[in-house]
């Protein structure tokens, strides 16, 4: 990835002043942002990655200057060590101010960013957010004497209910530089040098903590003092801390005597599992089955698709090529439309919304903590349960949600198994209605199938695919309740960016299946595929339609087995395989869309490959 320089990657109007919020994770950036800039913001996703930035424009009352405000990730330090941290790196080092928003109950972790942002010479003004949790926690800090130490200026903040954001927005013009933790060493002679040839103190700070990237585009070697300086900062931290904090007692709260249960097996898995019903509740039913019923079959399909039909039928016979590929079964106007805004949207709004609640009460963090250890044994870690809890609502959010894994690696590796093994709640419906009458044995033998595949697949990967799986680095925020305004601006915000991102590639998916099957090439794949549904698989030929069928969306492929006469043997065959057959067509273009390529072509043939081998081999065993 390019370093350093954004002026190419996010839209910034000439002349424009640059604010940046920075901060640890779960630390209540986005209220500060969204106070800054209110929603008129932009979403522009960071070439090289898979990580959004937003960015909008903040007018002070009475002042001169326009101000562009940038969100940066929740990083815990900058450097190039992950994608998040190369990419607040990028913007931090852009700016022109730096709004630190500050965890008052977590102040000994949250000031080394702090601190390092203040090493590099950028002006910066603290916000030492969650002052009522710090309260609670019986935790009093002197704010003078922290702004001192720090030598910039401190406002404290409780975003949450609107106290203290004001007077930062007021204030970005009083940013400062602070003081350095470089006095009188060779560490500062060696910083003053460097930043003197270089012409920039913040990446010769960053060369000296040996980042590769911007030691490259400054034509430098890496400098091999990361942990000297690590150790001076901290030093300097624990110090500061010594000098600012006083605790009143023990006062533990119900909330944090909760949340340690949450995290202890005996205890949290429970409550894992109950949370995880309520998703299914919510998402899996309540959204899926009821809102989805109401919104595409009902809206979408029996109103809205008739209405367009007979707009564009008049003007273009429906039986022509244009007027299947605008209004035909797979249309631009019809498939298109109904996929986007009658099923995804619903779902898509389900899932930011429980999602929302989830990471502002503080539980999020903890449910990887507790499933940590079970998905390291597969190349993930704990941050992976998100988008494998939602791939069972939808595959096709799901994979976006990879995003928030730690490397490239782990993306692969959770997008491979997402679209293999993971069936999404419609499918899930329609599975279940085919193999309960069935009997228990062979329930069991399609759940045993399909679990032990999906752990093949994680640990072959693992041991496959080159470098290493990054370690899961989280911060355990305090519990808190949710915000109903938060989480509702939370899940219009993401929603909408969703809907930008995705609309097109439905269209770019319908366009290719209305050629495939005007063309004739849906028939011809059809026919090439029965040698093996029939020799291989030991299913009927008709049983290619199936797979075609599952291939433009996963459910219809299972429910097009109810026409099929087949016994009970060939049903749990064909479950098995339809369910680690490749994803729907939506899935398949947002896999395309997050991956490159050729990692998008080797999951989907990956699939194929899997899911025809593993129905095979079960075809012959039973």
């Amino acid at each position: 990835m390019e370093c350093c320089d954004i002026s190419h990657q996010i839209d910034i109007p000439s002349g424009s002043q640059k604010i940046v919020l920075a901060g640890n994770p779960n630390v209540g950036k986005s209220i500060f942002f969204n106070k800054f800039t209110g929603i008129y913001v932009a979403v522009s996703n960071y070439p090289g990655t898979t990580l959004d930035i937003s960015s909008g424009m903040f007018n002070p009352e009475n002042k001169d200057n326009d101000y562009v405000v940038l969100d940066t990730p929740g990083v815990y330090g900058v450097s190039s060590f992950n994608d998040e941290e190369a990419v607040a790196r990028d913007v931090i080092l852009a700016a022109d101010a730096v709004v630190n928003i500050v965890d008052a109950v977590h102040l000994e972790r949250d000031l080394f960013l702090t601190q390092q942002i203040i090493d590099m010479g950028i002006p910066v003004i603290v916000a030492l957010n969650m002052m009522d949790e710090a309260e609670r926690n019986g935790l009093k800090i002197d704010i003078d004497e922290l702004s001192s130490e720090l030598g910039v200026p401190v406002i404290t903040t409780t975003a949450i209910k609107g106290e203290g954001l004001e007077e930062v927005k007021n204030s970005v013009d009083k940013s400062k530089v602070g003081n350095t933790i470089f006095n009188s060493d060779f560490l500062k002679e060696e910083l003053d040098s460097l930043a003197e040839k270089i012409n920039s103190r913040a990446e010769a700070l960053l060369i000296m903590e040996g980042d590769p990237n911007v030691a490259e585009k400054n034509n430098r070697q890496a400098l091999p003092h990361r942990e000297k300086i690590y150790k001076k900062r901290r030093h300097r931290i624990n110090n500061i801390i010594d000098s600012v904090i006083s605790e009143n007692g023990e006062n533990s709260s119900l909330g944090s005597k909760i949340g340690h249960l949450m995290l202890k097996p005996l205890t949290g898995i429970p409550m894992l599992l109950a949370t995880l019903y309520l998703l299914y509740e919510l998402v899996g039913v309540f959204v899926a089955q009821t809102v989805v019923g109401i919104t595409e079959e009902t809206f979408f399909l029996e109103i809205y698709e008739p209405f367009i039909r007979g707009i564009v039928t008049p003007i273009i016979p429906i039986e022509s090529f244009f007027g299947q590929l605008f209004v035909g079964e797979f249309g631009l106007f019809t498939m298109t439309v109904t996929y986007t805004f009658g099923l995804l949207l619903p779902l898509v709004a389900g899932f930011y919304f429980f999602l929302a609640i989830l990471e502002d009460s503080g539980y999020m963090p903890r449910i990887a903590a507790l499933v940590d250890r079970l998905l390291t044994s597969i190349g993930l870690n704990g941050r992976a349960i998100i988008p494998m809890l939602l791939g069972f609502g939808c595959v096709t959010m799901a994979t976006i949600t990879t995003r928030l894994l730690g490397s490239k690696r782990e993306r692969i590796i959770a997008t491979f198994l997402l679209g293999l093994a993971i069936p999404c709640s419609a499918q899930l419906g329609v599975i279940a209605g085919l193999i309960a009458p069935l009997g228990f044995e062979y329930f069991a033998i399609y759940v045993l199938t399909i679990f032990v595949v999906y752990v093949l697949a994680g640990t072959i990967l693992n041991k496959v695919l080159p470098g290493k799986s990054t370690d899961l680095l989280i911060d355990i925020p305090p519990l808190r309740m949710p915000r109903l305004s938060n989480v509702l601006q939370k899940t219009y915000m993401k929603s909408k960016s969703f809907i930008k991102e995705a609309g097109p590639i439905f269209a770019i998916g319908a366009l290719i299946i209305t050629v495939m099957q005007e063309t004739g090439m849906l028939t011809a794949i059809q026919n090439s595929l029965i040698p093996l549904t029939v020799g291989w698989l030991q299913l009927p030929k008709e049983t290619a339609t199936v797979f075609i069928m599952g291939i433009i969306r996963r459910d219809f492929g299972a429910a097009g087995l109810n026409s099929l006469s087949l016994t009970a043997i060939q049903t749990t065959v064909s479950l098995v395989v339809i369910t680690l057959f490749v994803p729907c067509i939506a899935a398949m273009m947002t896999m395309f869309r997050e991956r490159n390529w050729k990692e998008a072509l080797f999951i989907w043939f990956g699939s194929w490959f899997t899911a025809f081998g593993v129905g095979g081999i079960l075809a012959y065993l039973l």
